[in-house]
């Protein structure tokens, strides 16, 4: 039980925030070979980079696919939606048949949230979320989930035909003395 109003205020807000994190986009330093208007998505860090040029990109936290389902290379931003329905794909309903056809955008029940970006291949997009608290963790089917207010900031930066690139970075740590140091390396999918 608390004792003080002040107490209770303070329990109050740590419960908002757990429920509604609050964005966490920022402008930050960006050294890569990549061009201005390209997005680069960092499986490891779980951040997407809306490269800004001039050595500087826009860092969004997200959510990534899970352990099996991320993905690597290079695609293009083809659709952008505004409270896009869902239907869940064949690999998602076989996970859970229960799934209906199809959630309206809108819907609580929507993993859209209120914007996406479909991504050239038509299985994957960068899209809001109904879940803000998977951001940061690897639970997807291999989309990108953004906090709803980073995904309608990034919606209105990205025009359709965007390059996405997809850069997975492994790091090997020292398990019983079997690996003397941490080791890197990057992939990356081809430009097309």
């Amino acid at each position: 039980m608390l004792r003080h109003k002040g107490q209770a205020a303070l329990a109050a807000a740590a419960m908002m925030c757990a429920v509604a994190p609050a964005s966490a986009r920022e402008v930050v330093p960006y050294e890569g070979s990549v061009h201005a208007g390209t997005i680069v998505i960092k499986t490891a860090e779980r951040r997407l980079y809306w490269v800004i040029g001039n050595g500087t990109a826009i860092r969004y936290p997200v959510a990534v696919g899970r352990p099996g389902k991320q993905w690597q290379g290079a695609a293009q931003v083809s659709g952008k939606y505004v409270q896009p329905a869902w239907s869940p794909p064949d690999e998602v309903r076989a996970d859970n048949p229960k799934l209906p056809n199809v959630i309206p955008g809108g819907s609580s029940h929507n993993p859209m949230g209120p914007r996406a970006m479909t991504l050239s291949g038509g299985q994957y997009a960068i899209h809001g979320t109904n879940r803000p608290d998977t951001i940061g963790t690897a639970v997807s089917s291999g989309c990108f989930r953004l906090v709803n207010g980073d995904v309608a900031d990034l919606y209105e930066r990205v025009p359709i035909g965007t390059k996405v690139k997809m850069r997975l970075l492994h790091n090997f740590h020292i398990r019983n003395g079997m690996i003397a140091k941490e080791i890197g390396y990057e992939i990356w999918g081809r430009d097309e």
